[in-house]
């Protein structure tokens, strides 16, 4: 297999992980390359694409609770990375709060700055990952696809999770104040007019995201089904058909109306918090949840290939690409060519199996390490 032509414009060269699930303490020098992370189950392989995971806002690949995080016995968990980037090495370190109170609370530092939340990290890195909890996306709640398509939008807006943020409490508060029937009409109108400002930003993000990608997969992607995407709610159909001040001040309209409904029903009948993502095997027209197991991490994998190629193009350097227990899942063929992808790419991803040799085809193209009861040796 082919070398890349040039690194990676953004890749991690550091980690350190302290009291992190399964890893007392442990430091791992890289560089640029694809990383190949081969070991048994259970030795700590996702481990390490959590942490690199925690590299982004939010809470990781595992949508953990962040006391989940620390290692049985230790204490609050610890990590910190060197990444380089087009401007430079950036030290990064993160973790618990070990004097919460009570309260759950990450910490970050950008090269040793305290920063007020985490939406700082998403200007270091972008971080996309794959798991195998993932597989079922296209079978489970609409919840799960949101969050999905969210994750994807802040490769190219930071500020899309704080948006994310502010609609769900204005929209719980919503709620409150309409069950408890407290609340006068002004408090109702201000918090309505949250709900609208924020809501159709965040429809009008994903719903363009999702274009975009359904652009870049129809341009192709070897031997991986062609996903076709599409937002499907009420305020993204709004958008098609006139200005995103005309669509808020529909929102704004429809949540008065629907406040003694909503007080029943304990939450807003409208808004993008009850949109979908609608995705098609292109090949088939057929929807994704009604295809075989196969196709459907098929059509996820090449959904998450274009996305970085899209990141690349826009950002000018691709995102980190995590990828937990993929390539034992990806017949030769498409294994291949997830590989000559990575590479083309020059993707800094993170590759997890239980199997060495399915990586072999990456050779000296990536750096290989064994995992072995929370051990990491090179290879």
């Amino acid at each position: 297999m082919a070398r890349a032509e040039a690194a990676p414009a953004v890749a991690v060269t550091r980690l350190d992980l302290s009291d992190f699930r399964c890893y007392r303490q442990a430091r791992i020098d890289l560089d640029p390359r694809p990383v190949a992370l081969a070991g048994p189950n259970g030795a700590g392989k996702t481990n390490l694409l959590e942490a690199v995971s925690f590299l982004a806002p939010g809470r990781g690949l595992r949508r953990a609770r962040l006391t989940e995080v620390d290692r049985i016995g230790g204490g609050a968990w610890a990590m910190a990375a060197t990444v380089e980037t087009p401007a430079g090495p950036v030290a990064i370190g993160t973790g618990r709060d070990p004097d919460g109170e009570g309260r759950e609370r990450r910490l970050v530092r950008i090269d040793g700055t305290a920063q007020r939340g985490q939406a700082a990290l998403a200007g270091v890195a972008g971080v996309v990952w794959l798991t195998p909890q993932m597989d079922r996306l296209f079978l489970e709640s609409a919840g799960g696809r949101r969050r999905f398509v969210d994750r994807l939008v802040y490769g190219f807006d930071p500020e899309h999770a704080a948006r994310v943020a502010a609609y769900e409490h204005a929209l719980r508060e919503r709620g409150r104040l309409l069950r408890e029937r407290t609340g006068d009409r002004g408090w109702f109108t201000a918090l309505e007019e949250q709900i609208a400002g924020h809501g159709v930003a965040i429809a009008a993000a994903r719903r363009d995201l999702a274009a975009a990608i359904d652009r870049a997969a129809a341009e192709g992607v070897g031997p991986f089904p062609r996903p076709a995407l599409a937002m499907d709610g009420t305020v993204e159909a709004w958008l098609d058909e006139m200005p995103a001040l005309a669509a808020e001040e529909r929102l704004r309209e429809a949540l008065a109306a629907g406040r003694r409904v909503d007080a029943d029903s304990g939450s807003a009948a409208v808004g993008p918090h009850r949109s979908d993502l609608a995705v098609r095997h292109g090949g088939k027209d057929m929807p994704a949840a009604q295809c075989s197991t196969g196709e459907q991490k098929a059509l996820l994998l090449a959904i998450v290939l274009a996305d970085v190629r899209l990141q690349a193009a826009a950002r000018g350097h691709p995102p980190i690409l995590l990828l937990d227990e993929v390539a034992a899942h990806l017949d030769p063929d498409r294994r291949t060519h997830l590989y000559d992808e990575i590479l083309a790419l020059g993707v800094q991803a993170w590759l997890t199996g239980t199997d060495a040799e399915l990586f072999q085809p990456l050779a000296g193209a990536a750096q290989h390490f064994r995992v072995a009861d929370a051990i990491v040796t090179p290879r």
